[in-house]
C-alpha cells in the first residue's frame, strides 16, 4: 500500500485508498481499522463475486448503474476490477445506452459530487476554482456544457454524467490511470424549460448566453487549465454542433485538446469504412457517401474521411465531391442561406431537396454508404434501405445515433430490408441477427474504441498537441484487429470482450505517430508498445 497519512474512518472514506474487507491484519493495526471492518481478509476476487451477486439482484440497468456509481464512490479499485472483468457486459451499463437514461434523471439520482462544477458566475476566478481540485497532476479534463447530450439535446447540468462516464472509459477500455482524471461541467445555463422548472435540477436556472459571452468564458477556462494543470489534455464533449466545431478550431493549435464528437466519431466510422473496403475489395476513394446529419459529428466525420481520401491520392475537392449531406432543412446545396461556415465545402450544386426526399437522394446520388448522425430514430426506413439495395450489391448502412431509440434503423431492419446484403453498424450494440440460416453480426461504431486509445497514447507520450492524423491512425489500428472470419459475418469492429488488448495495440500505433511527428513530451523508447503497456493501470490492491 502507498505511504498514506489517513487513518480509520477517514481512510475508509477515500475511494482511491479504501480496500474495505481486503485490508491485511497488519494494515488494520497500522491504520486504526480494527473493528471498523469485518474481521476477515478477503481477496479482490472474492469482493468481485459479491459485487456480481448484488448486481444480479438489481431489476434494471439504471439500478445497476446507480449501484456501480456508489461502488466507485467507496472503492475505486473494486469498481474498475468489476468493469474490466467483463467489459462487454458492463460498458453498456456505465456508458451507452444506460448513460442516456442516467443523464435524463441525473438530478434525481444524484448522491454526491464527482468532478467539478464550474459556473459562469465564477468568471474571473476560474484559476482559484480549479486549484480546489485535490489532485494537482491532472492529465485529462473532459468538459461539457450539456448543450447536446447524446441524441437527447440540451440537458444542462444533467449532462455531467457524460464526462464522468467518458473518463471511466479511458481507464476501463485502455488502462489510463484514473487518478489524473477530472470530469467537469461548465455551467452556462440551459434552454430546457422542463429542467428550469424541476425543483431538483442541479444547474443555474437561466437561459444560455450569447456565443460571444460563452466563448469568452471558455477562453478563461482553457487559459486557466494550462496554468493550473500544465500537462492536461482537454477533451471537449457534447457541446452544440456549431460550438463544438468553432471551439475546436479556436484551441486545437494553442493547447493539447480534442473534441470526441468531432474526431472520435470520425475515427470509429473511418475504422468501419476501412473494413467495408476489405470486404468489398475496394478502396476508400472508390466509395461515395450520403450523410443524414450535418452537425459536428457529420462534418467532423466528413473532414477526417476527406483527409484519408487525400492520403489515397485524391485532391481535397475530389474528396469532398464524394460526400453529400442532409440536415434537418434538407440537402446542403449552394442556394441555402442557413449553412454554417464549416458546412459549405459539402454544399454541392444540385436542386434543393427536403429532408423527406432522402430516399430519392439515394437514387439520385447512388451512394455506396449512408451514414446517420441525425438523432432521428427510424430515419433509415424501408424505402431508404431498399433504395440502397437497388443501387448497391453490398449497401453500407451506418446508423450511428444513440441512445438506442435514436438509431436511424436497427440491425434487423437493415438486414431484412436489404435481403441480407447490408454491411451494417450502429452507435449502440444490437444482438446478432439470423437471416436465411446465416448469423449476421452487427458492429457497434462506438467512440470508446478510439478516444481511450488516443488518450493512452497522449498520456504515455505527454503529447503537446492532438492531430487528426492521430485519429486516422487509431482508426487503422482498430480496423486491423478484426479477423477475416469476423469480416465474413459482417462484423466491422473488434469484439468488446477483449477491448483492453485492442486499445493498447491501437494506442501503441498512435504513440508511434506522436513520436514520429515530434509532438511527444518524453524521449522515444526503443519499444513503443512496451512503453505504452508500462503505463497501464491494473485494478489490484497495493
Amino acid at each position: 500500500m502507498p505511504m498514506i497519512t489517513k487513518r480509520g474512518k477517514e481512510l475508509l472514506g477515500d475511494p482511491a485508498l479504501n480496500k474495505s474487507t481486503a485490508f491485511s491484519e497488519q494494515e488494520k493495526q497500522t491504520y486504526g481499522l480494527t473493528g471498523l471492518v469485518p474481521d476477515v481478509v478477503e481477496s479482490i476476487d472474492t469482493q468481485l463475486q459479491r459485487v456480481i451477486m448484488q448486481l444480479g439482484h438489481k431489476a434494471t440497468d439504471l439500478d445497476r448503474y446507480i449501484y456501480l456509481m456508489n461502488l466507485l464512490d467507496h472503492n475505486e479499485t473494486l469498481f474498475y476490477k468489476t468493469i474490466m472483468s467483463d467489459p462487454a457486459r458492463f460498458l453498456p451499463i456505465v456508458y451507452d445506452p444506460t448513460i442516456g437514461e442516467a443523464c435524463l434523471k441525473f438530478g434525481h439520482i444524484y448522491r454526491q459530487p464527482r468532478g467539478m462544477y464550474l459556473s459562469m458566475d465564477r468568471r474571473g476566478h476560474v484559476r482559484e476554482v480549479l486549484r480546489n481540485w485535490p489532485v494537482k497532476d491532472v492529465r485529462f479534463i473532459c468538459v461539457t456544457d450539456g448543450g447536446r447530450i447524446l441524441g437527447l439535446g440540451d440537458l444542462g447540468a444533467n449532462g455531467m454524467g457524460i464526462p464522468i462516464g467518458k473518463l471511466q472509459l479511458y481507464t476501463a477500455a485502455a488502462g489510463v490511470p484514473p487518478g489524473g482524471m477530472l470530469p467537469m461541467y461548465l455551467d452556462a445555463g440551459t434552454n430546457n424549460e422542463s429542467l428550469l422548472n424541476d425543483p431538483l435540477y442541479l444547474g443555474m436556472r437561466r437561459p444560455r448566453p450569447k456565443t460571444e459571452e460563452l466563448f469568452s468564458f471558455v477562453d478563461e477556462f482553457v487559459e486557466a487549465v494550462q496554468e493550473v494543470f500544465p500537462d492536461c489534455c482537454i477533451h471537449f464533449e457534447d457541446w452544440t454542433g456549431v460550438d463544438a466545431m468553432h471551439l475546436l478550431a479556436r484551441y486545437r493549435e494553442k493547447c493539447c485538446c480534442y473534441n470526441d464528437d468531432v474526431q472520435g466519431t470520425a475515427g470509429i466510422t473511418l475504422a468501419g469504412m476501412i473494413n467495408v473496403c476489405k470486404v468489398k475489395g475496394t478502396k476508400l476513394k472508390d466509395e461515395s457517401y450520403l450523410f443524414l446529419g450535418a452537425g459536428s459529428a457529420g462534418i467532423g466525420l466528413s473532414n477526417l474521411l476527406c483527409s484519408a481520401l487525400v492520403e489515397e491520392g485524391l485532391t481535397l475537392k475530389e474528396a469532398q465531391a464524394r460526400i453529400h449531406m442532409f440536415d434537418v432543412n434538407g440537402l446542403l446545396e449552394p442556394s441555402r442561406t442557413d449553412l454554417a461556415d464549416f458546412q459549405l465545402p459539402y454544399a454541392h450544386p444540385h436542386a434543393p431537396m427536403k429532408l423527406s426526399d432522402f430516399a430519392k437522394a439515394v437514387d439520385d446520388f447512388k451512394p455506396t454508404t449512408i451514414i446517420g448522425v441525425s438523432t432521428t430514430g427510424g430515419a433509415f426506413n424501408k424505402q431508404v434501405v431498399e433504395a440502397m439495395s437497388r443501387v448497391n450489391e453490398r449497401p453500407v448502412i451506418l446508423a450511428l445515433s444513440n441512445p438506442t431509440d435514436k438509431a436511424e434503423c436497427t440491425a434487423e431492419q437493415a438486414y431484412t430490408w436489404s435481403g441480407g446484403k447490408a454491411l451494417y453498424a450502429a452507435g449502440v450494440q444490437f444482438a446478432p441477427v439470423s437471416y436465411c440460416g446465416k448469423t449476421l453480426l452487427p458492429g457497434q461504431a462506438n467512440n470508446f474504441y478510439i478516444f481511450p486509445a488516443v488518450g493512452m497514447a497522449i498520456y504515455a507520450t505527454r503529447a503537446k498537441r492532438v492531430t487528426d492524423q492521430m485519429f486516422i491512425e487509431a482508426a487503422r489500428g482498430v480496423a486491423d484487429q478484426v479477423s477475416g472470419e469476423q469480416l465474413e459475418q459482417g462484423l466491422l469492429y473488434p469484439l468488446q470482450s477483449n477491448i483492453l488488448e485492442t486499445e493498447l495495440k491501437t494506442a501503441a500505433r498512435v504513440a508511434t505517430l506522436v513520436f514520429d511527428s515530434g509532438l511527444a513530451g518524453v524521449e522515444r523508447p526503443k519499444d513503443v508498445e512496451a512503453f505504452v503497456r508500462s503505463h497501464v493501470y491494473v485494478p489490484q490492491y497495493e
